[in-house]
């Protein structure tokens, strides 16, 4: 089983740069899109159902804003848009499909970058998801959380960490909370459980020539329950090719849908 993520930073956009040319020669079961900026008539039949595959989608309210998807090369056994909070989901962050007794999810926290009052409801978001993401942990099923959750973990994660501690993405209180879904609710880091090395990032500003010096942050996660965390068997970066200021995170699991 093969599993992309990737934050589109518009699927119009995506679309224009090769998107849904090179994701079917992947050859990966799932796909999980992030930051559609779109809603559903905005969508050509390509980006609705890529060649050989089924697209499911969790639009924001907001035209132009947020969002996120799911290509499947199966028909899943249900589908869940939205973790059932107005606020959270109105911004169109979280699609789950279910296959047997494992569920792929989507996700997409809120940047903070923008000033406080969108740091304010990254904490808010934070703050409600983390009984939702205990629930998942502790229900018995495989969980994949799949998507950008605009916080990197630890020093190793981002390039210039140092200057960065006070910034959205890099503060004590949203690493502690990542620290705490490692931790406390035991889900793992897929990528890290297989790469342990520096300047792994998966997305980079659009300023100061950040993606030729790959001056990045780590912020896209693939994050499991345990027993499928331990079926990964390669995890890669992809980044010959640029579909989006992120770029796809890809891993292969021991594992059959």
């Amino acid at each position: 089983m093969k599993i992309i993520t990737l934050n589109l930073n518009g699927i119009r956009s995506a679309a224009n740069k090769g998107f849904f040319q090179w994701m079917p020669k992947q050859q990966a079961d799932i796909v999980c899109v992030q930051e559609l900026k779109a809603q559903a008539n905005d969508l050509t039949h390509e980006m609705q159902t890529p060649n050989g595959y089924y697209g499911y989608f969790h639009y924001a309210d907001k035209k132009g804003y947020s969002g996120v998807g799911l290509y499947s090369r199966y028909v899943p056994d249900n589908i869940i848009e939205g973790v059932g909070i107005p606020e959270i989901d109105a911004e169109g962050r979280y699609l789950r499909v279910d296959f047997g007794d494992l569920s792929i999810i989507s996700i997409y926290l809120p940047s903070g970058s923008s000033g406080e009052h969108r740091q304010a409801i990254k904490f808010f978001f934070m703050e409600q998801f983390f009984p939702i993401l205990k629930m998942l942990a502790q229900s018995g099923r495989e969980i994949i959380l799949c998507g950008d959750w605009n916080i990197a973990h630890k020093e190793i994660d981002l390039k210039n960490w140092r200057s960065n501690q006070k910034n959205s993405g890099f503060l004590p209180e949203e690493r502690a909370w990542l620290t705490a879904v490692f931790d406390e609710l035991k889900l793992i880091d897929v990528f890290r459980k297989i790469d342990s090395s520096p300047e792994q990032y998966t997305w980079w500003s659009n300023r100061g020539q950040a993606w030729a010096k790959n001056v990045g942050w780590r912020i896209d996660y693939q994050i499991a329950t345990p027993s499928i965390a331990d079926k990964a068997t390669s995890v890669s970066i992809y980044k010959q090719e640029r579909f989006s200021d992120h770029a796809p995170l890809i891993i292969d699991y021991d594992h059959g849908l």
